[in-house]
């Protein structure tokens, strides 16, 4: 009905029904037909329609009066809200885990907000999955397994996980063997992974082990540091160590093994909702920023 009334406010700002129809593109018969049907809704006649005019009744005259201009806004409000949803200006409501953000994507971030100044990103970020429709997100960046059938999921990466310990720490307490041997050393584990499946690239071989573990931290950045300061070994994302690994401040352990299964990098967001342009944008970005940036162990096959 809504519609319908908006219909009628333009026949009388047009001057009649043929310049409605020009104005909204619709044919005339269309307009005549929803006019029919809104002044049999309210029952009575808004127009008094003849061949080259039409005049207000009383009843038109009070109608128009009325909504004219709460059309107005109502069409400004649209106008508005399809400019920030077809242009890259506005706010971009964004969930997504702080390690990974704090880490891999932390330079990401900062290149989109340089390249996209008239976005507002709204990055909330939690290591604990967030309801993307109850938080009123746009879109949402999650890692491993994604059950919820209510989402579209689209999977833009992967990452490896290996096995590290810092120098000094090997230099005073030695390095494992074998995986098996691993219970022998103090371990720094995460709270997400308490046991760790292990593949041998080499071989083929697939092992198990349930570490027994020093400390447990769900936080991938911190576990980073203790490790770097001597405190064990741990199994951590190839992604948040590579600058480590490279400055030497860590090394790997037992190098020919990792995690077996990879960590599937998601974005999602609501089916049966529309991506705004802000969120195209970002999903994007991150696409090729992953493809450009992602590490791999370069012992995968």
């Amino acid at each position: 009905m809504l519609n319908d009334i908006a219909l009628f406010i333009h026949i009388v700002q047009q001057g009649g029904l043929s310049g409605a129809s020009n104005h909204l593109s619709l044919p005339a018969a269309t307009v005549t037909r929803r006019l029919q049907k809104l002044e049999s809704t309210l029952g009575c006649q808004l127009l008094n329609r003849s061949a080259r005019q039409c005049v207000l009744t009383q009843e038109g005259e009070v109608y128009y009066q009325t909504y004219a201009e709460l059309v107005e806004q109502f069409e400004q409000a649209q106008q508005l809200l399809s400019q920030d949803r077809d242009e890259l200006r506005g706010k971009l409501k964004v969930l997504a885990p702080t390690n990974i953000s704090h880490g891999f994507l932390k330079p990401m971030w900062l290149g989109f907000m340089r390249k996209y100044p008239d976005i507002q990103l709204d990055l909330v970020l939690s290591n604990q999955v967030q309801d993307i429709v109850q938080n009123k997100a746009d879109i949402a960046i999650r890692i491993g397994p994604q059950p919820d059938s209510s989402l579209y999921q689209l999977k833009v990466g992967q990452i490896d996980r290996i096995m590290v310990s810092s120098p000094q720490f090997i230099e005073h307490q030695g390095t494992p063997e074998t995986p098996t041997d691993i219970k022998n050393f103090r371990v720094v584990g995460t709270s997400l992974f308490p046991n760790w499946k292990l593949k041998n690239m080499l071989s083929g071989q697939s092992q198990e082990i349930f570490p027994k573990f020093a400390a447990v931290f769900n936080d991938t950045s911190f576990v980073k540091y203790l490790v770097c300061d001597g405190q064990g070994i741990s199994l951590l994302p190839i992604t948040e160590i590579n600058t480590e690994l490279e400055s030497g401040a860590m090394v790997r352990i037992l190098p020919e093994w990792r995690a077996e299964d990879l960590r599937d990098i998601f974005l999602v967001w609501p089916s049966g909702r529309l991506l705004n342009a802000k969120a195209k944008c970002l999903r994007d970005y991150i696409q090729t920023y992953i493809a450009e940036n992602i590490i791999h162990d370069q012992r995968r096959p």
